[in-house]
């Protein structure tokens, strides 16, 4: 138990020196190359830490068996990434704008691009509601349809968050392969950039590996390791980076991060689970997929309404998942 322990903490430490990297190369990729914060924080921040929870269910699906649940965990990670994200990602980040109040410009207000987060959610919205509507209808042509739409979406949704005047990035901290230079290389950028990923990707890799020992010998069922535990493992990149961000005060860069790993997630990844599994949702699925549209509509209502998050509110969603961890391990132990 105590090597597992350890183990834990080194793949905790290989994750967030990962993020660290990964959050100034790609802030540096997006102002050498001339993307707006939305391009960068909900597409290519989001895509490249969303990689560790991607791996789960294309691995549990495609080199997985019956015999170890493989399937039944892929559709549980897929399904539990987002809900994680919108809940204790919230969270997360409303902390660190808590934590990080006296030295930014807004305190614990989340100052954002209103326009890009309202997308970000509605898109969302969208596109897990059609991933459990696949659930719902017969296999074959209509599952494949929604599928497809769930592809090109997510490219309409990359070409309008690419094309959108969402702000530039602001001034960034030196590359730090390359400190000394005031206008880093493009090849450091790239290089800095893989090395972060693989940094993140092996540390989130093992991680999983080394929680999901420990939760067999805790006795955790295979759902509630897919639901719970692994994306709380896999999840950790966005909220490094988001963490990262909220401390600069680049606030739609760090809940961008969140809400476009989100719209990634419940559109690619699921229509890879939509094709390849027989998509069929537990009680417990189907019961995170509604607390995560409820957290995502309220996010939408005091955005619209209010026209600013508050840091309270973005801790308030992770009050949901909290609610979530008390049914499913009160329901495991009757």
């Amino acid at each position: 138990m105590t090597y597992l322990g350890g183990l834990l903490i080194f793949n905790l430490l290989l994750i967030l020196g990962g993020a660290f990297t990964f959050t100034n190369a790609v802030e540096w990729f997006g102002r050498r190359f001339g993307f707006n914060q939305g391009a960068v924080g909900s597409i290519f921040a989001a895509v490249g830490t969303a990689l560790p929870e991607t791996m789960v269910p294309v691995i549990a699906i495609f080199f997985g068996s019956q015999a170890d649940h493989s399937t039944e965990i892929g559709i549980g990670a897929i399904l539990g990434a987002p809900f994680m994200l919108i809940t204790i990602g919230f969270m997360v980040t409303g902390t660190a704008a808590l934590l990080f109040s006296r030295r930014r410009a807004f305190g614990s207000e989340v100052v954002l691009e209103r326009k890009l987060f309202l997308r970000d959610i509605k898109s969302f919205l969208l596109f897990y509601s059609l991933s459990y509507l696949a659930a719902f209808v017969p296999r074959g042509f209509l599952q494949r349809s929604i599928a497809l739409i769930l592809v090109l979406g997510y490219l309409i949704y990359v070409y309008k968050t690419v094309n959108e005047d969402s702000g530039e990035i602001g001034e960034v901290e030196p590359l730090i392969f390359t400190p000394q230079r005031t206008i880093p290389r493009i090849r450091a950028i790239l290089l800095q950039l893989a090395i972060s990923l693989l940094l993140i990707v092996v540390g989130a890799k093992y991680f999983v590996a080394n929680l999901t020992q420990l939760a067999h010998l805790i006795g955790i069922s295979p759902m509630a390791l897919s639901l719970v535990i692994t994306p709380i493992a896999t999840e950790l990149p966005e909220k490094f980076n988001s963490v990262v961000w909220m401390k600069s005060g680049k606030d739609t860069l760090a809940v961008g991060n969140i809400t476009g790993a989100m719209v990634f997630q419940s559109s690619v990844i699921t229509s890879i689970g939509i094709i390849f599994t027989p998509w069929h949702l537990s009680t417990d699925v189907v019961l995170s997929g509604i607390m995560a549209f409820f957290a995502a509509l309220a996010a939408l209502f005091l955005v619209n309404s209010w026209r600013r998050l508050s840091a309270w509110t973005l801790i308030f969603n992770g009050c949901i998942y909290i609610f979530y961890l008390i049914y499913i391990f009160n329901r495991r132990i009757a």
